[in-house]
């Protein structure tokens, strides 16, 4: 009987299951590769009340069948726990529930050891290869991870947020994006829809209000020229300001000066394969572009031309606010005299919008750290070769991004 004891008192230490249950039973089922480890409650056992935590409930019946649950694996064996659950009746609040366990969450099919190793590796690696390597379907693996991400994020506290940097991203081919909205002061991922619109700003103004933040404590925005996002922090916000992104105002710039380009090499060949000498600035010119760019630049070329309106922008935000506004007016009424056509169409575009590049001068903020976020996203997707879904993708944006401590929280 001793021995009995020994036994299976090394699985109970080792699966570290309270009192009042122990382990009772084992079978090893060597053609399954399968440890089955079966979990009882002592005769004349107490429990807490499930609903109001009372404690001293004796168990009133045993209606539920037994329960499995998929633990981590002993050696090279799979190993489940089974338990029949109990319902207890609670003399303070009168309900009769299904008692809670310690081991595994209330409806979950893994001990919470499992859950705890499946995220480790799901933060590391693929989660297909995840489910590969523990013998489980990824769709139930996800559903822990979105678990464990949505309670780390429900308690995240924002507060005190009151500036906001918003960019998409693309989930696949065919124009699937994902719109991010960054605390701009504490760098956090504080929310993550689908779409790339107007709408994805009624969504954040919906998520606001779960969180109990009022629409009119975000006093700033920065973003990108996109019209849908103007219009909707407009509508939503009224009472924001909108910083435009100003990395985003020298991507246009650097699209027009490639447009000149590629008009001008028609009749120039030399300019061919030089796209990247004129994008880059000179100092990051690898040995190569360099040398291109030596030959290039004393040229009368149209291209040369584009390039000084573009590393004339590009100083502005060296200047100070003082001077800002002079400085962005001259530089307009340049690009517009310049017969460039590229250069004049984005001149027009900045100029439409001028307001909310120089408030950059202001506030500071740009969308910098979203592209942070997007490598950190993108590089993820590669490692994963691609979500299924966008919860998914919006999942693990949240965990890498945020730097949540999953395994804490299981």
């Amino acid at each position: 009987m001793k021995d009995f004891q020994e036994k299976y008192d090394v699985f109970q230490s080792a699966l570290e299951i309270p009192e009042p249950w122990y382990v009772f039973h084992h079978e090893l089922a060597k053609e399954e590769k399968t440890l089955h480890i079966y979990i009882e409650y002592r005769s004349g056992a107490e429990f807490s009340c499930p609903n109001c935590g009372g404690p001293g409930c004796k168990v009133h019946d045993i209606q539920d069948q037994n329960r499995t649950w998929r633990h981590l694996d002993f050696w090279q064996y799979r190993t489940l726990l089974h338990a029949r659950m109990p319902r207890v009746k609670c003399n303070a609040c009168g309900k009769i529930r299904t008692v809670v366990i310690d081991w595994a969450r209330p409806g979950a099919g893994f001990s919470l050891f499992f859950e705890h190793h499946v995220l480790s590796l799901m933060i590391e690696m693929p989660v297909a290869a995840v489910a590969r390597k523990v013998g489980e379907h990824d769709t139930r693996l996800w559903r822990v991870f979105h678990h464990y991400v949505d309670k780390a994020m429900e308690d995240m506290d924002i507060s005190n947020v009151t500036r906001i940097a918003m960019d998409e991203t693309s989930r696949a081919r065919g124009h699937k994006y994902v719109t991010f909205f960054i605390d701009a002061d504490t760098k956090r991922l504080i929310f993550a829809t689908t779409g790339k619109g107007s709408s994805v700003l009624q969504e954040f103004c919906l998520f606001l209000d779960t969180k109990g933040v009022s629409q009119s404590q975000i006093k700033e925005f920065c973003c990108d020229m996109s019209p849908s996002f103007i219009s909707g922090i407009e509508e939503n916000f009224p009472n924001a300001s909108i910083t435009f992104d100003k990395f985003h105002v020298m991507k246009m710039v650097n699209e027009a000066l490639d447009q000149v380009r590629r008009q001008e090499q028609v009749s120039q060949p030399e300019l061919k394969s030089s796209r990247y000498v004129w994008l880059k600035n000179e100092e990051n010119l690898t040995e190569k572009q360099a040398n291109t760019f030596t030959k290039l630049k004393d040229m009368d070329l149209a291209t040369g031309r584009a390039y000084r309106m573009k590393i004339s922008l590009q100083k502005m935000w060296s200047r100070s606010y003082i001077i800002s506004d002079i400085y962005f007016e001259e530089w307009y009424n340049w690009a517009i005299r310049s017969q460039l056509e590229p250069m004049i169409e984005v001149a027009k575009s900045l100029n439409k919008h001028k307001d909310g590049i120089l408030r950059w001068f202001i506030t500071r903020m740009t969308n910098g750290l979203l592209e942070g976020v997007n490598s950190l996203v993108q590089a993820a997707k590669r490692k994963a070769r691609g979500y299924r879904s966008n919860d998914n993708l919006i999942a693990m944006a949240y965990a890498t991004v945020n730097k949540l401590d999953l395994i804490r929280e299981s």
